[in-house]
This record gives C-alpha cells, sequence and structure tokens, in this order.
C-alpha cells in the first residue's frame, strides 16, 4: 500500500462547496450548531486516520513540527484550527503502533476516547455535587464496585484522580491524617528499594523530614523483604519516630514485582500503622477470577492505587483511589463549601481528595468497562501476561540477566557486563529496534542500564515478540564480538 500523506492529513479533496463554514467560539444554546457538528466530525476523521495509518510511521515520531503556541491577533478559522491539529497529531507519540512496547502506555479503549469528547462537551465539575449530579453518583458507584472486587469490606469505596502520582500522595495524607500525625515532620514512609518516584516526591509535598522516605532493601526477585521491613521499624520505635505508613508495591516500575502483601499487612497491624498498596500497575489484575492470585492479600490495605489507564486502556487520566473507609477521606480533606448546596449522599467531590474543580474523568472508565465487559477485562489482563512469557521464553537465558515478576513486564541486560557496557548496548539496541518500529525503553536498575518491554498492547503480534526476541539474543552476540 502506498501511504498517501496528502489523503492522510485532510482526507478527500473538498470541492468550494465542501469548505468548512465558520465555526463559532461557543456552541449554541438554542438549536443544533451544524457548524459545531462538521468541525467534529472532521476533527474526529483526522483522529481516525491517524489510528489507522499508526503502522505507516514509527511510535515514536522523527519530526516534531509544531504550530504557534501562542493566539494570533485574530482568532483562527475552522480549517486553520484543524491543520494545527494536524500537525501536532503528526509529531505525538502513537501508543496504537504494534511496536510501541516502551511504557506502560497502551492504546485508548474506543469507547473512552468518545467518553473523553462528551466530558469535555459536558464541562461538568466534580468539585460538588451540583456541578456533577450524574456523574458524581456515577463516581461513587464505580469506587465501590473496585472495592467490592478487591475484596475490601463494606463502607469501602474512593475518589477519582489525574494520575497515580495524585493518588499516592492523597493516601499518605489520609494516612497521616487518621493516625493523627498531622504536625509531626519526624514521621516516616516505609517502602521498598524498587518503589515509585511518586511516594519520594508526596513526602516532600508533605513538609515530611528529608529522611522521611525510607527504602527497604528488596530480595532476588524484586520483592520488599520482610525481615528488613521488621527491622526498620524496630529501630524507629527505638529512636521513637511514627511510621505513618507501610507502601508495598504491587506492580514495581521496571520489572513488575509484586510485594508480599499478605504477610506486610500482618507486620502493619502489629505496628498499628496504614497500609497503602501502590497497585497502579498490578491492582487491575484482581478484577479477573483468572489472575486474581497474583495480588493477593490486596484486600487487606487500608488504600489501594489503581490505574486502569496502564493496561485496560482507559484513555488518560484514569487512576482511583480506594479507601477502606471512605470516611478517612472526608476527615482528612473536608474544608466545607458554604458556596454549594450540601451534597444529597455522602460528600462533594471536592472534599474527598485533593483535587477541588476536576473533570469527569470517571466517565471514560465507565463507558470504556462497559465496552469491555467482564470477559474483556480478561481477555486483555490474560492475553498481556502470555505475550510476556512468550519473550521471556524466547530469550537467551545464558547471555542476558532478565528481571521480570509475575506480571506483563520484563528487563534484560547482557550478563558480566558492566554499567559502560550496558549503557552503550542499552542505546544501540533501542535504537536499531527504534529503525525497525519497535520501540522500547532503556531505564537504569541496579547501576546499569537495562531494555525493558512492556506488553500490554493488545496489537504487538506473536511474529513482532519473536523478532524482538531474536534481535535481543543477536545483539548479545554483536557486543562480545
Amino acid at each position: 500500500m502506498v501511504f498517501d500523506r496528502n489523503s492522510y492529513l485532510h482526507g478527500p479533496a473538498r470541492t468550494s462547496s465542501e469548505a468548512l463554514d465558520p465555526l463559532a467560539a461557543f456552541a449554541s444554546p438554542d438549536a443544533l450548531d451544524p457548524q459545531l457538528q462538521r468541525f467534529l466530525e472532521e476533527a474526529c476523521a483526522s483522529l481516525c486516520r491517524w489510528f489507522g495509518t499508526a503502522n505507516q510511521r514509527s511510535p515514536l515520531p522523527s519530526l516534531r513540527l509544531l504550530p504557534d503556541a501562542f493566539p494570533e491577533t485574530e482568532g483562527l478559522g475552522a480549517q486553520r484550527l484543524l491543520d494545527d491539529l494536524q500537525q501536532v497529531m503528526d509529531g505525538a507519540y502513537q501508543p496504537s503502533h504494534p511496536g510501541a512496547l516502551a511504557h506502560l502506555d497502551p492504546p485508548p479503549n474506543t469507547a473512552s476516547i468518545a467518553a473523553e469528547l462528551i466530558c469535555a462537551g459536558l464541562n461538568n465539575n466534580l468539585l460538588a455535587e451540583e456541578l456533577s449530579p450524574s456523574l458524581s453518583q456515577l463516581e461513587r458507584q464505580l469506587c465501590e464496585w473496585f472495592a467490592s472486587c478487591f475484596d475490601l469490606p463494606m463502607g469501602s469505596g474512593g475518589v477519582a484522580a489525574s494520575g497515580g502520582t495524585l493518588s499516592n500522595l492523597t493516601a499518605l495524607v489520609t494516612a497521616r491524617h487518621s493516625l493523627g500525625l498531622n504536625a509531626v515532620s519526624e514521621a516516616v514512609v516505609l517502602t521498598s528499594d524498587d518503589a515509585h518516584v511518586s511516594l519520594a516526591k508526596a513526602c516532600r509535598v508533605m513538609g515530611l523530614n528529608a529522611d522521611a522516605l525510607r527504602r527497604i532493601p528488596v530480595d532476588a526477585s524484586g520483592c520488599l523483604r520482610l525481615d528488613a521491613l521488621q527491622y526498620e521499624l524496630n529501630l524507629l520505635a527505638v529512636a521513637k519516630r511514627p511510621c505513618l505508613a507501610i507502601v508495598a508495591t504491587a506492580g514495581t516500575t521496571v520489572r513488575g514485582a509484586i510485594d508480599p502483601l499478605r504477610a506486610i499487612a500482618e507486620i502493619a497491624r502489629n505496628h498499628g500503622t496504614w497500609l497503602h498498596v501502590d497497585g497502579a500497575i498490578g491492582a487491575v489484575f484482581a478484577l479477573s477470577g483468572k489472575t486474581r492470585e497474583l495480588v493477593d492479600g490486596l484486600e487487606e490495605a487500608d488504600s489501594i492505587t489503581v490505574n486502569p489507564q496502564k493496561l485496560l486502556g482507559i484513555a488518560k487520566t484514569s487512576s482511583l483511589l480506594l479507601v477502606r473507609d471512605q470516611s478517612t477521606l472526608h476527615a482528612a480533606f473536608g474544608t466545607g463549601l458554604p458556596y454549594m448546596e450540601p451534597a444529597t449522599v455522602g460528600a462533594h467531590g471536592g472534599e474527598i481528595g485533593l483535587q477541588g474543580s476536576r473533570p469527569a474523568e470517571i466517565l471514560k472508565l465507565w463507558l470504556g468497562l462497559r465496552q469491555l465487559g467482564m470477559a474483556g477485562i480478561d481477555s486483555l489482563l490474560s492475553n498481556a501476561l502470555a505475550r510476556k512469557e512468550r519473550l521471556q521464553q524466547s530469550l537467551d537465558g545464558q547471555a542476558l540477566d532478565v528481571v521480570s515478576g509475575p506480571l506483563h513486564l520484563l528487563a534484560c541486560a547482557p550478563k558480566n557486563t558492566d554499567a559502560d557496557q550496558c549503557d552503550r548496548w542499552s542505546a544501540q539496541l533501542r535504537q536499531r529496534l527504534l529503525d525497525e518500529q519497535i520501540m522500547v525503553s532503556r531505564p537504569c536498575y541496579r547501576g546499569r542500564h537495562h531494555i525493558k518491554v512492556v506488553l500490554g498492547n493488545p496489537h504487538t503480534s506473536d511474529a513482532l515478540i519473536k523478532h524482538l526476541g531474536m534481535t535481543i539474543n543477536q545483539s548479545i552476540v554483536r557486543s562480545v564480538h
């Protein structure tokens, strides 16, 4: 197939009678606005062409030409706006490409794309129920449904947030308030060496001491060591420093390891501290009976971060913070909204989290899950794990150090190589793969750069996985010689 760039950019050529009419800045409240309808149809057509030609370009564009970032003296018409949008699309990362395997950013679920458009058009505000009457109720119900799927007790629920970093911060603020440690800057957070960097941000934002985040060593599987956790808690007790939370990870960023959740929960109970599980990557596996055992003990947590955007393909952003007791959120964040009518059920959305005004992103999650159904969720989760297994089995374990866990991502580096050698090897291999329209990442893990592959892309074929494995293996032979 010959790639017709002009057709890709603009679709079939328009006659003069088909030229776009002037576009009003705001839709009419009195009647259907045909100019707006045509403009949205053209924008959607451009997006669909962008999806449909993903295979003909690299996941990471080599050329990024952007339109002006600032408004001109006079506002632009519909065609200029569409042309500007197209330039941005031309320079965008393409998660729908089958070779997009670098990060936890899968193609967007199609229903959630439509929901994003409707969300923008509704322009409702989850700050207060009167500004989002149906959507506030939908958020409560969906958070409670997730909590029930995770086997949290009655009274559990949560709040949507713009990303896992904000969910983790909200969890730690809730934990601090619940334990009566609001004014105690000496409080400590314990987590593993491989935990997400958002926890360091959270401790800094919360005004805790510089040494507040204590990282616990991990074992050979990348899981938090229970003996080291207990030892650190004992040291804190001697120093009379309170632990405001233990943060376990269900899916570490580089290798997808899952900490021993049930055992950590028992330790947390014995020490009277809060257990937060950062399940941004792995908690979704609790939605399926086929994979539920991977996150055994998740139900013991006081709070859980889950990011449906990372594997279920819900359009960004889609993160939830779930708590064992919903009242803890209102207790931590309720300040009163005297300029709003009281909520009919529970608390306003602006009273149960850090965010005040926020869009109804829950609409994307709701519609996306309705499209998938439980069978579709099962399939996404199971197939991602199967793709990881196929790649891992194809790699040469005699020549490569492969680090992985039970989830859908892995990383590898040549055996018996130092940091400089791994740096050169990973950079050369990543570029070679990019030239073949396969995008992987090269995180620095345990002092050496690795090649990391995330197998959450449903478009990735067995043939591509086989080729990727062969290419990685061949790169070891080349680096040796």
